[in-house]
């Protein structure tokens, strides 16, 4: 689905690749609505579009259903029609054994990285339906795919993403709405900082920190995969090496990711 003249909705509008997406929408022609849990984020997003008469933006928790219900019943009153969805935000857990891991901070993870996701789609797909055509994009990751220590509640929530995704396409087979499910790597934002997660690195962190992707590249890839009605995208270096040695050799893969992740301070 091509971005010019449609209405596309972007979570995590508010900063990283969330931002990087609207800004990219908008100079290829799209209407966006812009969703983020920071007001004041979105407001940066609106300077940085230049103050957009095609930028909208809405306040709003993906984590809690009433709120996402909220959202896309404003949103079809006030602009009548949307085409399509990127479900971008997200968060990571902090870098902790699931044995040692609380609760609540499992249950945000899955709420937002998952719930959210879900929420969305099942709000919105109704209404993209009838489009002539319409697209559903979901951000995935590589550790969706990649078992890395300390993040597993975190991996096993972006692999539900993916499969979520996959599964959505078939169903969606013989309609006009286009499934996407986004795997990056790395990315250079600050969603350990918004995640409340801090992290150390150690030589073979920097390694692969070297093929991490900008916020503007991600963005441009996402769109990508959007317009060429890509199903699966792995995008990023580090993400495209790892899923190659993790296809070939997974020992040796996990065996890798154990080596960086019990050399980094956390």
């Amino acid at each position: 689905m091509r971005a010019e003249g449609k209405n596309i909705i972007v979570t995590g509008g508010g900063s990283g690749v969330g931002r990087e997406l609207v800004l990219q929408l908008l100079k290829k022609g799209a209407t966006v609505f812009a969703a983020d849990i920071n007001s004041e984020a979105l407001q940066g997003t609106v300077k940085s579009s230049g103050n957009s008469n095609r930028l909208f933006c809405y306040e709003v928790d993906i984590s809690k259903k009433e709120d996402v219900h909220a959202f896309a019943e404003k949103v079809i009153s006030e602009h009548q029609m949307v085409d399509g969805i990127i479900n971008n935000a997200g968060i990571i857990q902090p870098f902790v054994h699931l044995n040692d891991l609380e609760m609540d901070r499992i249950e945000r993870v899955m709420n937002i990285n998952f719930y959210g996701t879900l929420y969305m789609i099942k709000e919105f797909l109704p209404h993209l339906l009838p489009r002539p055509e319409a697209h559903i994009v979901n951000v995935s990751s590589m550790g969706g795919f990649l078992p890395v220590p300390g993040q597993s509640a975190y991996g096993a929530s972006k692999a539900a993403v993916k499969l979520l995704s996959e599964g959505l396409s078939s169903e969606l087979k013989n309609t006009n709405v286009k499934v996407s499910v986004i795997i990056p790597g790395g990315i250079a934002t600050d969603i350990k900082k918004n995640s409340n997660v801090a992290s150390g690195k150690n030589d073979e962190s920097k390694k692969l920190s070297a093929m991490i992707l900008t916020p503007a590249q991600a963005a441009k890839n996402i769109i990508a995969a959007m317009e060429k009605n890509r199903l699966r995208n792995y995008i990023g270096k580090d993400c495209k090496a790892m899923h190659l040695l993790y296809t070939l050799n997974p020992g040796w893969a996990m065996k890798l990711i154990n080596t960086v992740m019990s050399a980094s301070e956390h």
